[in-house]
């Protein structure tokens, strides 16, 4: 597989927008090519992960924890599973499986530490990128406890006006012996 490709497809992840064809085509280079077939694991949750793996070619899934029969998010060419263990030690969220033939590239934790220890450039990039996704992810919380406390605040509707019946009075007899 060619370089080019490989820089191509770290581009699709958000994480690697913005570094150099240089920076990139190192990244690549370090990265091991991992095959998987049909229904093998690619992660599993809860597992400590010492990278994350890049779709280079075929399709995952993803796993819903709590339910087996839930409808499975695919994930294709481009998709990064489990960056944050190619930064830090970190356990797998999720669990992957391969949906298909399946080619990923490893990016491990070491060989990243090694690229940032050359670049420190590097290291203020993905340190940016996940700041800027966290204030992201932070205003989108705001927002939507904003509309839930507004939603909260409103008064529930007055019951609905209900048009007066004429009400016709006739004298009662009284009988009353």
């Amino acid at each position: 597989m060619s370089t080019e490709h490989l820089i191509a497809l770290l581009l699709r992840a958000p994480l690697f927008a913005g570094l150099t064809g240089a920076q990139l085509a190192e990244i690549a280079r370090s990265a091991e090519q991992i095959g998987f077939t049909p229904g093998a694991g690619v992660v599993e949750a809860g597992q400590p992960g010492d990278g994350a793996y890049l779709v280079v070619s075929g399709s995952v899934e993803r796993l819903a924890a709590a339910d087996r029969n839930a409808p499975r998010e695919r994930h294709g060419p481009g998709s990064l599973i489990g960056e944050m263990a190619m930064l830090i030690e970190h356990n797998y969220t999720a669990s992957f499986v391969a949906a298909e033939r399946v080619v990923c590239l490893k990016l491990t934790r070491a060989a990243m530490h090694a690229h940032m220890r050359r670049d420190a450039a590097l290291i203020e990039h993905f340190q940016r990128r996940i700041t800027e996704r966290l204030t992201r992810m932070s205003e989108e919380l705001r927002q939507m406890e904003s509309a839930l406390a507004a939603k909260e605040a409103k008064p529930a509707k007055a019951p609905a006006q209900v048009a007066p019946v004429p009400v016709r009075f006739v004298a009662a007899r009284r009988s009353w012996r």
